[in-house]
């Protein structure tokens, strides 16, 4: 007893300071660097602001009005939705080349089921719905049960994806007409309201729903921070516990069937129903939302918020320049500089984890 007595005094007479860490010495553009790591959405609603009051100071007013700017909402309604595909897939550190293609099958299933068919359109939605899981489903279990490469993978579904979808179709449009008197429910998002000066369509609203959900999704639930934790590292994620192949199954099946939501959103925006809009670049264009967004192409970092500001700074972009009656390679030309500065940017913002 007196040796603890003894050894408590010994205690008391210690130094009781604790050690600490200076940080007077981190620098400016340390503190960015931490925001910008921690904030990863911050880089392209920057960037975005900054692209509005550009083109706002060299149109003029009419470039700020409510009309014009939630036109560009409603010209990248489209690829913000399959670029909330892409980010599940890139975030696990993969790639989904064939996304925009199961867009566009999805969409054919339903025009053909409902008009050609005449099943009820919502079972015809639903058929087309069904169609662009089954393609997820098979991306996902090829690359989490097959080990395969998501690129090689998704570049072989491209393919067959979009010779079936010519094969099926016969390559036949099912026109604007037809789709309006026999199957309106597919036009359902290319209702529009006005909201002061500013049109929407529900395909806007349905956009900005969906990545606001899957933004709860990704970060307030175990199902998201698997995914990040999965892009991160996929042998810490399975020595955790996590079940990395049914989280990969799970994203690229999420991804297809929001690949098909995307399909009858974009029946609503173009009115038709063409099999051979398969070939536009709409794989490309949600890759380069999700990467401008600040998604790292490395997996297990960025925001899908930045998805949505990426797929905005390009419809800015497309939208001032033509306002200002500037070449069209113009939009090329700045796309490719804005997908190099982001992929730069997150090299950069990366060390500070390193």
């Amino acid at each position: 007893m007196t040796g603890a007595q003894e050894f408590e005094r010994v205690l008391d007479s210690s130094d009781k300071s604790v050690a600490s860490f200076e940080h007077q010495d981190v620098t400016l553009l340390k503190r960015i660097q931490h925001f910008l790591h921690s904030t990863p959405a911050a880089v392209p609603l920057i960037v975005l602001v900054m692209a509005i009051i550009i083109f706002g100071i060299a149109i003029g007013g009419r470039f700020f009005s409510a009309y014009t700017l939630t036109l560009v909402l409603q010209q990248i309604a489209i690829v913000g939705i399959l670029g909330a595909a892409q980010t599940l897939v890139i975030l696990t550190a993969g790639i989904d080349l064939s996304i925009g293609v199961i867009m566009v099958i999805s969409a054919v299933i339903m025009g053909n089921c409902a008009i050609i068919y005449g099943m009820p359109t919502p079972i015809a939605i639903i058929a087309g719905m069904i169609a662009g899981g089954a393609c997820g489903l098979l991306n996902g279990f090829l690359v989490a049960n097959m080990k395969l490469p998501p690129f090689i993978v998704t570049l072989g579904t491209w393919n067959i994806v979009m010779a079936t979808n010519f094969i099926y179709s016969a390559n036949e449009t099912i026109r604007d007409t037809d789709v309006d008197e026999q199957a309106p429910l597919l036009h359902f998002f290319a209702i529009s309201f006005r909201l002061g000066g500013a049109v929407l369509t529900l395909g806007v609203i349905a956009m900005v729903l969906l990545v606001v959900g899957l933004w709860y999704v990704l970060n307030h639930t175990a199902w998201g921070r698997h995914v990040y934790a999965v892009g991160d590292d996929p042998e810490a994620a399975k020595l955790s516990g996590i079940q990395t192949k049914k989280v990969l199954l799970a994203v690229y099946g999420v991804s297809g069937l929001i690949a098909a939501f995307a399909a009858w959103v974009s029946i609503g925006r173009n009115g038709s129903i063409s099999p051979s809009s398969a070939v536009t670049d709409f794989n490309l264009q949600a890759i380069t939302a999700t990467v401008i967004g600040g998604i790292s192409l490395f997996g297990g970092r960025g925001s899908i918020l930045g998805t949505l500001f990426g797929a905005m700074i390009v419809g800015v972009v497309s939208m001032g320049l033509n306002m200002l009656g500037a070449d069209p390679q113009w939009k090329v030309l700045l796309t490719g500089v804005l997908i190099i500065g982001a992929v730069a940017i997150d090299q950069w913002i990366r060390k500070v984890s390193a």
